[in-house]
C-alpha cells in the first residue's frame, strides 16, 4: 500500500511493496542501488557471488534480502528467480547491474577474455531479462533496467577495452530491441549509461591524478560523478514516473557523450 499523505511527485517515484532484484549487489553501484530502492519502499533481493558482502548489506535494512547468485550460471539464475517468486510472489523490477571490465590493446585481447566479459555483461543480462521478463509478461507489467555505459555509445580511447565497449554496446541495442518487443505487453525495458564515478571497478583510475585531471577537462560539467547523481535516473526508469519511456538508454555522464 502506498503511504497516505504522499504528494503526487512522491507517488510517481514510490516503490512501496515492489519486488526488486538487483544483480551485482555486493559492491559499488549495485550495493548503492539496493539501498536506494529499499529507501524508496521496495522489497530488494540483493544478488551477487560474494555472500559475505551481501549479508553485510542485508544488515543495513530489513527490506534487503541477500541471495547468492553467479549470473553466468544457468542454475544460479533460475534459483534466484524461482526463490524470489516463491518468497515474494512476483518480480516487479529487475536491475541488470552485474558487470566486469578489463583493459588491454585490441591486438592483445585474448578470445577467452573477450568471451568472458561478454558473458557477464551481455549474455547474462539477456538470460536474466528473459527469465524475469517471462513472468513479467505473464502478469502484464514490470520494468527492467540495464546498466550500460557511456562507452556503449562511443569508443573509450584512450582506455583500450574493446571487450567492455562491445559488451555495453550490445546492452544498449538489446535494451532497444527488448523494449520494442515487450512494451505493448506491459513490460518496459530501458538502460542507464553512467559516466565516470568512483566504484570498486574504477578506484585505481581515481588514484591517478593525471588521469583524473584529464577526465575532468574532457567532461563538459568539469568533474566526475558522485554515486548519488545516478539516483534520479534509476528511480525514473524503475518506477511509474517512467511509464512512457521504452527502449531508451539514458546517459548520466556529465555531457561526455554529447561532445
Amino acid at each position: 500500500m502506498i503511504p497516505s499523505g504522499m504528494s503526487r511527485a512522491d507517488r510517481l517515484f514510490d516503490l512501496t511493496d515492489r519486488v526488486v532484484v538487483v544483480t551485482g549487489a555486493s559492491s559499488g553501484l549495485g550495493r548503492h542501488c539496493a539501498e536506494l530502492f529499499a529507501d524508496a519502499g521496495a522489497i530488494v533481493i540483493a544478488a551477487a557471488r560474494r555472500l559475505d558482502a551481501l549479508e553485510q548489506l542485508g544488515q543495513s535494512s530489513d527490506s534487503i534480502h541477500p541471495l547468492r547468485c553467479d549470473v553466468t550460471d544457468d542454475d544460479d539464475r533460475r534459483r534466484l528467480v524461482e526463490t524470489t517468486i516463491e518468497r515474494f510472489g512476483q518480480i516487479d523490477v529487475l536491475l541488470n547491474n552485474a558487470g566486469v571490465a578489463g583493459a588491454s590493446p585490441a591486438e592483445e585481447e585474448s578470445l577467452e577474455n573477450f568471451e568472458r566479459i561478454l558473458g557477464v555483461n551481455l549474455t547474462a543480462a539477456f538470460a536474466m531479462s528473459q527469465l524475469v521478463g517471462t513472468q513479467m509478461l505473464a502478469r502484464g507489467r514490470g520494468s527492467i533496467v540495464n546498466v550500460a555505459s557511456m562507452f556503449g555509445l562511443l569508443g573509450s580511447l584512450p582506455i583500450r577495452q574493446v571487450s567492455y565497449v562491445v559488451s555495453k554496446a550490445g546492452v544498449v541495442n538489446m535494451t532497444r530491441q527488448l523494449g520494442a518487443e515487450w512494451a505493448s505487453r506491459g513490460v518496459r525495458v530501458n538502460a542507464i549509461a553512467p559516466g565516470f564515478f568512483s566504484s570498486e571497478m574504477t578506484v585505481r583510475l581515481y588514484e591517478n591524478e593525471t588521469w583524473l585531471a584529464a577526465v575532468e577537462e574532457r567532461t563538459p560539467i568539469g568533474r566526475t560523478a558522485s554515486m548519488e547523481e545516478l539516483d534520479g535516473c534509476l528511480l525514473l526508469l524503475a518506477s511509474d514516473a517512467g511509464s512512457y519511456i521504452v527502449g531508451q538508454t539514458i546517459p548520466v555522464d556529465g555531457g561526455w557523450s554529447a561532445v
